[in-house]
């Protein structure tokens, strides 16, 4: 069994629940990130959410531990920054070349000949870093060296992360496999992307899937609603608020994170939470 059924990324058939690895990037033993990793594909998780600059190679170095040579899991990465010495521990990186050096790390951190799925995350607006000077780059510039990368066989296919409605219909032609945006019950104004991917059956993968995120943001799971459905259900707070992410379309997935065992289980659950209309019309209310 696959959590939360399966859906397509790309080429490939997925769990709709997958794991997302950037909170293995803190230095230390590997053990637990590599026990953690293994789990979830104990639990049937089969794509893993990644980048190079999570840690400075450190979370692929892990992975690569863990599940190489991936003959059963997808691995999506990403590109757009490069990890940076200060008190933000990244800085940009969305020119061409750039992006293509991007690529090559990821291949050789992860020791793969190619990636399955690279998503380009842009950097017009907040929150996150925002790009200025040299780091304003034209989307289109960016989408030629992704296809590129795709004809030579390093990329799969190619994703968008951070995109708007309209930056997303103008990449559809490039043959645009997924989208990430931050999204949850507490920031639905990505909305308007979800729309285009469910027309366009682009799966749709947001980050940030409980909220929280950013400074003044509240966590899903403290929602009265959410907490109602919860008792309900039998379900965590947090298993409904992925499990409601899942609700938003077919094509919907969430890579929640963690590195601790009991909590990724808890994650996986939420694939197998069922939400009423009921419920459903309580949570969006």
């Amino acid at each position: 069994m696959r959590p939360g059924g399966t859906a397509k990324l790309g080429e490939h058939e997925v769990a709709r629940v997958g794991y997302g690895a950037m909170q293995l990037r803190e230095e230390g033993p590997d053990d637990e990130p590599v026990a953690v990793l293994r789990r979830a594909r104990e639990l049937g998780v089969d794509h893993v959410d990644t980048a190079e600059f999570y840690g400075d190679g450190v979370v692929n170095r892990r992975i690569r531990a863990a599940l190489a040579p991936y003959e059963d899991v997808v691995i999506a990465t990403k590109v757009g920054a490069e990890p940076a010495d200060g008190e933000i521990p990244l800085r940009l990186a969305q020119q061409p070349e750039q992006l293509r050096a991007q690529v090559e790390a990821n291949l050789r951190s992860l020791g793969a000949e190619r990636l399955d799925v690279v998503n380009l995350r842009r950097a017009d607006a907040p929150p996150g870093l925002v790009a200025e000077g040299d780091q304003v780059v034209d989307l289109d510039d960016q989408l030629a060296v992704m296809t590129a990368l795709r004809d030579e066989g390093k990329i799969g296919a190619i994703g968008l992360s951070h995109v708007s409605a309209e930056q997303l219909r103008h990449a559809l032609p490039v043959g645009v496999v997924c989208v990430q945006n931050a999204y949850s019950l507490v920031d639905r104004s990505s909305e308007p992307v979800l729309d285009l991917c469910r027309e366009h059956g682009i799966a749709w993968v947001p980050y940030f899937p409980l909220g929280s995120a950013f400074p003044g943001q509240t966590h899903v799971a403290t929602l009265p609603a959410v907490r109602t459905v919860a008792e309900r259900t039998g379900a965590t707070a947090s298993q409904v608020g992925l499990a409601w992410v899942l609700s938003r379309s077919p094509e919907s997935m969430v890579i929640p994170g963690t590195r601790s065992v009991a909590h990724l289980e808890e994650n996986v659950g939420a694939g197998s939470v069922s939400l009423s209309a009921a419920d459903l019309a309580s949570l969006e209310a």
